[in-house]
């Protein structure tokens, strides 16, 4: 976590320092001291996440500096980097050569990548971006797609597999909450314009987004039921929750647990909205990070689904097969 909140630290620090008068009466030197600190402050990132990064990460890295501090530089110093040529030209080309390997790299992946699933578009655009912003840009353009088409669309239930709904109960409530949320944002756009035009619209486009999830969502706990396949129970809850427990990993299943069981610190609740009558108990806890450090370990999921009684009797005939 240091590793990246650091650097990030480092150089939206610096962006505002070379917005201050010394940096603006000299504004060569703020130019290649900010380029420095960015380029260094990446690249001691990269180097807490791998002890020995390879060249293409290190390259991707500097490009990212470079991109960052002539994003980020006022006119100003974007003006002192035009007038030192061989400066400019030193940046453009490790941004160029990033571009080039990334373009090579992709173009070797291109005829083997299935761009019918996410998973192509993900690992295609992962050579070219990194992978925590391919993962983004996919999701939403996936969000947009499920929530502008696909309204008769069937189920996503693989030939091998079969499909639990689990959408009956959330999606009425999620309905519901959508609404609201109509109403909202058009009494909140018709109050803050009158104060600023601009907030108003920036609030009507973010309103107008959250809309867009929300429609997606409801669209995708349909689209998206839980699966038992034939390696394991493929847990899903619309875009939320996508998670595969091997059969192996099972120990049991559990039909309406106990409210202590699922409040739990080493129970993962999926259930959103519906409390959950179903509970996979795993043979071993499973090590999980939280976003401010480590976490009780998983040993259990809680979950719901509209009717559970054919999953129980599948699933302990799946778990008998595979013991």
């Amino acid at each position: 976590m240091l590793g990246t909140m650091l650097p990030v630290a480092a150089i939206w620090g610096s962006a505002l320092a070379v917005r201050s008068a010394l940096a603006l009466e000299h504004p060569r030197i703020a130019a290649l001291v900010f380029l420095w600190i960015a380029c260094d402050a990446l690249t001691l990132g990269l180097l807490a996440h791998y002890r020995r990064p390879l060249p293409r990460q290190v390259l991707a890295t500097l490009a990212g500096g470079v991109f960052a501090a002539w994003m980020l530089s006022p006119a100003p110093l974007r003006e002192a980097v035009s007038a030192m040529p061989w400066l400019a030209a030193a940046m453009l080309a490790v941004v160029a050569l990033h571009v080039g390997v990334r373009l090579v790299r992709a173009g070797a992946l291109l005829p083997n990548a299935d761009l019918r699933r996410t998973e192509g578009w993900r690992l295609l655009l992962g050579e070219m971006l990194p992978m925590s912003v391919a993962r983004v840009l996919v999701a939403q353009v996936g969000l947009l797609h499920l929530a502008l088409f696909r309204w008769n669309a069937p189920a996503d239930v693989p030939a091998e597999a079969r499909g639990f709904a689990y959408h009956r109960q959330l999606a009425p409530m999620m309905i519901a909450l959508t609404l609201l949320s109509v109403i909202e944002i058009g009494v909140t756009h018709l109050v803050v314009r009158h104060w600023s035009h601009l907030a108003a619209t920036i609030m009507a486009v973010v309103g107008g987004w959250s809309l867009l999830y929300l429609i997606g969502l409801i669209k995708s706990l349909r689209l998206r039921p839980v699966l038992l396949t034939p390696t394991g129970v493929h847990l899903r809850v619309g875009m939320l929750v996508d998670r595969l427990v091997p059969y192996a990993d099972i120990a049991r299943i559990e039909a309406e647990p106990a409210g202590d069981r699922v409040r739990a610190a080493d129970t993962l609740n999926v259930g959103l909205l519906a409390w959950p009558n179903l509970m996979v108990h795993l043979r071993q806890p499973v090590p999980r990070r939280g976003l401010f450090g480590p976490r009780p370990p998983l040993a259990a999921i809680a979950f719901r689904l509209d009717d559970p009684a054919p999953f129980v009797r599948l699933l302990r005939w799946r778990l008998g097969q595979a013991a």
